[in-house]
C-alpha cells in the first residue's frame, strides 16, 4: 500500500473536470520486477506532488472478473455491485487492466490523423495524468501523434541492453520519437554506477548508429526518494497533452465499475 501524503488541493483536484490530460509511457520489459517496483515508486512521486495519477496497465488482461479498459471501449454493462469512485486517494493508485483495451486501440492507430489515446480523455477527464504502461509493440501505434517521449527502464547486463534496444526501435519505427532510457541501481556503488553507465554508454552507441538519434539516459538509485522524483519531473516534461473535447460518458462510466476494478500499490 502507498503512503502518499497527498494533500487536500490535490484531493479536490481529482474530483475537477480538467480540460487537458497529460499522457505518460513506460515500456515494460522483461524486468517485470524490478520495472513495475519502480513504476509504483514514480507513481508515488508523481502523486505526492498532487497530481491524480490513473494508471494503464497494458501488462494486465481484462477479464469478467476484473474488468478493464476493453469493457470501458465496448461499454459493457456492468454486474450490480459496489460503486467505485477512482479518483486518487491518499492511500490507493488508479490501476486498470488494458492489455486488450491498449491493444485494440493500437490496432486503429492507422486509420486516424489523430492520436487514438484522445478517445480515452472523456474517461479519465477527473484525473491529471495518465500513465500507459505495456510493451514497446503495444506503445509504438499509440504515440504516434503525439508528443510523449517513454521511459525505458532498461534492465541489467548484456540482454537488459538488448531487450532494450529492441523497444527503442520499435517506438523509433512507428513515432520516430526519442526515448529515455533509465538504469536502476539497487545498492548505488561505485562498480554498480559505472557498470550501469557504460551500459548506456553501449546502448547509446547503438542507437545512434542504427536507429539514427540520440538517447537519454539517466541512472536512478532506487532507494533514494530524492532520484526517483527527479525521474518523474523527467517524465512530466516529457508528457504529451490530450486537448479533445469533454463530450459526456457513455450510459456505462466508471462509477459504474465494481469495487474490484482498482487496484491499490
Amino acid at each position: 500500500m502507498l503512503d502518499l501524503g497527498f494533500h487536500q488541493a490535490a484531493g479536490l483536484h481529482s474530483f475537477t473536470p480538467q480540460a487537458e490530460l497529460r499522457m505518460l509511457a513506460v515500456v515494460s520489459q522483461g524486468n517485470a520486477g524490478s520495472g513495475l517496483e519502480t513504476l509504483w515508486q514514480i507513481c508515488a512521486s508523481l502523486q505526492r506532488l498532487g497530481y491524480p495519477v490513473v494508471v494503464l496497465d497494458g501488462t494486465a488482461q481484462e477479464t469478467d472478473n476484473s474488468p478493464g479498459l476493453l469493457h470501458l471501449l465496448q461499454h459493457a454493462s456492468w454486474n450490480d455491485g459496489a460503486q467505485l469512485n477512482l479518483g486518487a486517494t491518499a492511500s490507493s493508485l488508479a490501476v486498470i487492466p488494458a492489455a486488450k483495451g491498449l491493444q485494440h486501440l493500437s490496432r486503429k492507430a492507422g486509420d486516424t490523423t489523430r492520436s487514438p489515446m484522445e478517445n480515452l480523455l472523456p474517461y479519465f477527464r477527473t484525473y491529471g495524468l495518465m500513465v500507459i504502461h505495456a510493451p514497446a509493440s503495444t506503445l509504438g501505434p499509440l504515440l504516434t501523434h503525439t508528443a510523449t517521449v517513454p521511459l525505458v527502464v532498461m534492465g541489467g547486463g548484456s540482454a537488459g541492453v538488448m531487450t532494450s534496444y529492441k523497444s527503442l526501435k520499435q517506438i523509433a519505427l512507428h513515432t520516430g520519437l526519442p526515448c529515455m532510457v533509465a538504469a536502476l541501481l539497487h545498492s548505488n556503488t561505485a562498480s554498480e554506477r559505472h557498470k550501469a553507465q557504460s551500459q548506456l554508454m553501449a546502448l547509446q552507441a547503438c542507437a545512434e548508429r542504427h536507429l539514427g538519434g540520440p538517447v537519454r539516459t539517466t541512472t536512478i538509485a532506487t532507494q533514494n526518494p530524492q532520484e526517483l522524483q527527479r525521474l518523474a519531473l523527467q517524465l512530466l516534461e516529457n508528457a504529451g497533452t490530450m486537448n479533445g473535447s469533454l463530450s459526456a460518458l457513455p450510459s456505462s462510466t466508471l462509477a459504474d465499475m465494481p469495487a474490484h476494478f482498482v487496484r491499490s500499490h
